[in-house]
């Protein structure tokens, strides 16, 4: 009788001894999952106030960027704050990129389009129909071209209204062209290429030598010259030493942007329209950091030296 009353206490000891042990480990995990909620709720706070803090240091940019007195290669568009906030500005002009409405609508150069498409890998059949719908988005009629798309295609996608026979508002709407989702497999960064924002053709004295080759139909190592010629003697654009040319008329002794890029006088009426000179339209970047969170704000400005216009204002997270 003693021993099986001793077994059931021992047994009894035994269950509680369990039973603290589970309580124990229930209340590890609650603090445990109370230690890692808290942990989170910190970084969350953490991440929101840096986020505000890196975008009033990308404003600030901005704002140092809209100065006409301030220049590219002004020391004041990097700068670190006393609260470990700081921002970093460059200034572009939007005319380094091709005006998609220009080619299109403008001087209705859809085969420059569609080399561009080509230089990128892609097809010349399929970059033929990629122009040909990118010419039917904007043109005022319900007339399709010979490999485009009108209203009775993007229909059949459950797409109504479309296209909207205008010109381009932004370049997220070339992205409901027909085609572009190659394009973007393709080419991710295709938005590095154009613009709806510049005055005219791509600009010889902002534009790189890869973009001067496509668009004069030009040796690379010409375009590269002509670069060259712009940036000075130091290779750097946008510094006092700078040489940008003044017109695209040939010059004496052969200097002109039409010369140095060795284009035929027969072919220089299809080339001429594509290119310009000293467009005024600027883009300014600036890029706020505080603690690891960055903010990115670009303001795109026409006539920044004389009265200011702003024509697009986009923030993004930069990762």
């Amino acid at each position: 009788m003693k021993h099986k009353a001793f077994q059931k206490s021992k047994n009894n000891r035994g269950m509680a001894l369990i039973a603290v042990l589970w309580l124990i480990a229930v209340i590890s995990f609650a603090a445990l999952t109370a230690v890692q909620l808290l942990s989170f709720e910190l970084n969350v706070a953490d991440s929101q106030i840096n986020g505000f803090r890196a975008r009033q240091a990308a404003e600030m940019g901005i704002a140092v960027g809209v100065n006409p007195a301030v220049k590219r290669d002004d020391p004041i568009l990097l700068a670190s704050g006393v609260d470990g906030a700081s921002y970093r500005v460059e200034l572009r002009s939007e005319g380094d990129r091709f005006n998609i409405n220009h080619l299109l609508l403008t001087t209705n150069d859809k085969k420059l389009v569609k080399e561009i498409f080509i230089y990128w890998g892609i097809d010349e059949d399929i970059a033929q129909e990629i122009a040909d719908a990118m010419y039917d988005w904007v043109d005022s009629n319900d007339e399709i071209q010979l490999n485009g798309a009108e209203k009775e295609y993007y229909e059949e996608l459950g797409r109504i209204n479309q296209p909207f026979n205008r010109p381009f508002y932004s370049l997220e709407e070339m992205r409901l062209v027909k085609g572009m989702e190659l394009v973007e497999r393709v080419k991710p960064d295709w938005r590095e290429w154009f613009t709806v924002w510049s005055a005219a053709g791509l600009d010889v004295n902002e534009a790189d030598a890869e973009k001067i080759s496509i668009a004069a139909e030009c040796n690379r190592d010409d375009a590269d010259s002509l670069v060259e010629i712009v940036r000075g003697a130091d290779g750097i654009r946008g510094t006092e030493d700078d040489a940008p040319f003044q017109g695209l008329a040939g010059g004496q002794g052969g200097n002109g942007v039409l010369d140095i890029l060795r284009v035929p006088e027969f072919y220089a009426p299809v080339i001429t329209p594509r290119l310009a000179v000293n467009d005024q339209t600027t883009r300014i970047e600036s890029i706020g950091t505080a603690g690891d969170t960055k903010r990115k704000i670009i303001l795109v400005v026409r006539n920044r030296t004389g009265k200011p216009a702003i024509l697009e204002k986009t923030e993004e997270v930069v990762p």
